[in-house]
């Protein structure tokens, strides 16, 4: 098992490497001048220009560039805006919180819907919760998630008018920040104060459910079919056979027997799919006007933004790398061939 883990720490040296190069490489070909977008397209002095440009160091060989930020990410500096002239980390870690809330409940949803359906359709295969169930995760595939946020707009806000279009609350709430997580602050702010926050808890869930949602149905998908795959495998097994001529009751045979075993596969899917949450939270986050990371890294990205752009995304893969080597190491607990 040491050696398993080795070997996979081994790899992650030239992934993280690479991912520094791809996305310092990347940035520098976003067309436009970081210094007009700065300072204002109309009337830049060409004296603070080339100034401008030899503060932020741009003026330096491309190489001499991607080592100075290299150096910089060893010794944990990754920059800062250069526009707020805060420091990336910084924001990073005070709107992260936001974007974690949202992908927590989506992944969330994703493994307790997808596990619970894929079980479904694989034990009735062949009947019409079978091919309804598949129907509708093929639809899920096959639909963007910015149409997914668009047609729920659509629906339960501009046609039921249910649910809020944008933010993470109502702005009439001045709810203070103590965790980052709207849910959380809400709920410490009206039990702390129930007079003056009242109904603010109820707001935040009412923000939260379309991004929640369209990020859900962007993942469901590729678990459901897994789960259902996995699951119909194992049901042709031998030994669920003899468990059923045993006389052993027949729930106990499908989520001791047959649910156990198959959700070895489905923990890879669940790891590869956080790569894609995080994807979809960017353009989610945009359409929705979620105050986390994606939107924040969309708004750099128009305004040429590159430390916020750069490090934000290192940061986002390097996570992904982390939650993949995690899913490896669970893998290879659960399934001790794969380590050796």
């Amino acid at each position: 098992m040491w050696q398993f883990i080795g070997r996979r720490i081994l790899i992650l040296i030239p992934t993280f490497f690479g991912i520094t190069f791809l996305t310092f490489s990347l940035v520098r070909l976003i067309p436009g001048d970081v210094v007009e977008v700065m300072m204002g397209e109309r009337g830049v002095d060409p004296a603070m220009h080339a100034a401008a440009i030899h503060r932020l160091g741009l003026d330096k060989p491309f190489l001499m560039q991607y080592i100075d930020y290299v150096n910089k990410i060893f010794h944990g500096d990754l920059g800062e805006s250069f526009v707020t002239r805060i420091s990336v980390l910084d924001e990073f870690m005070q709107l992260f919180p936001a974007t974690l809330e949202i992908m927590s409940l989506s992944i969330i949803l994703v493994i307790i819907i997808g596990i619970v359906a894929g079980t479904t359709a694989a034990v009735k295969r062949g009947t019409w919760v079978d091919y309804s169930v598949v129907g509708l995760v093929l639809i899920c595939a096959s639909v963007p998630a910015f149409v997914w946020a668009l047609l729920l707009i659509m629906v339960f806000s501009g046609f039921l008018h249910l649910l809020p279009v944008s933010g993470a609350m109502n702005v009439l709430f001045d709810i203070p920040n103590q965790t980052g997580f709207s849910l959380i602050d809400a709920w410490l702010a009206e039990y702390a104060n129930p007079i003056l926050y009242q109904g603010a808890f109820w707001d935040a869930c009412r923000h939260i459910v379309l991004p929640v949602t369209t990020l859900t149905l962007l993942l469901i998908s590729s678990t459901t079919r897994m789960t259902r795959t996995s699951m119909l495998e194992t049901l042709n097994e031998p030994y669920i056979r003899t468990a059923q001529a045993k006389g052993m009751p027949y729930r106990r045979v499908i989520f001791v027997h047959a649910l156990r075993n198959s959700l070895i596969p489905v923990i890879t899917v669940i790891g590869l799919e956080v790569a894609v949450l995080m994807g979809g939270a960017l353009l989610t986050e945009t359409i929705f006007a979620w105050p986390g990371v994606g939107k924040w890294m969309m708004d750099a990205l128009s305004r040429r933004d590159y430390p916020i752009i750069q490090s934000g995304t290192l940061i986002l893969a390097t996570l992904t790398i982390l939650v993949n080597f995690i899913v490896d190491i669970l893998y290879g607990i659960a399934n001790p061939r794969i380590s050796r």
